[in-house]
């Protein structure tokens, strides 16, 4: 899991330790469910939608790549795990 996870940790405490309403807005949701997900194409597209640059798009394409190999499917599973139970939090 290493940083990629330590970082989806992080920005989960922040969204819970925030005040008022911290629920995940669906584009971010959107972005995770791909971010995780098996393709790399809907990934690097997705990004594409807000930052069409070739730079941008080839440093997305490095980073989803670079989690899919590095990730194993239950680190994935886990993080999607802790999306969802922060999207359920009563106190969001």
């Amino acid at each position: 899991m290493k940083l990629t996870g330590a970082l989806v940790l992080l920005g989960a405490a922040l969204l819970l330790t925030s005040g008022g309403n911290c629920g995940i807005c669906p584009v971010i949701n959107e972005k995770i469910g791909l971010f995780l997900g098996p393709s790399v194409t809907d990934y690097v597209n997705f990004v594409s939608q807000y930052k069409n640059n070739s730079a941008t798009l080839e440093k997305a394409k490095n980073l989803k790549i670079c989690v899919d190999n590095k990730m194993t499917a239950e680190d994935k599973a886990n993080l999607q795990s802790l999306v969802d139970k922060i999207e359920a939090n009563k106190f969001c």
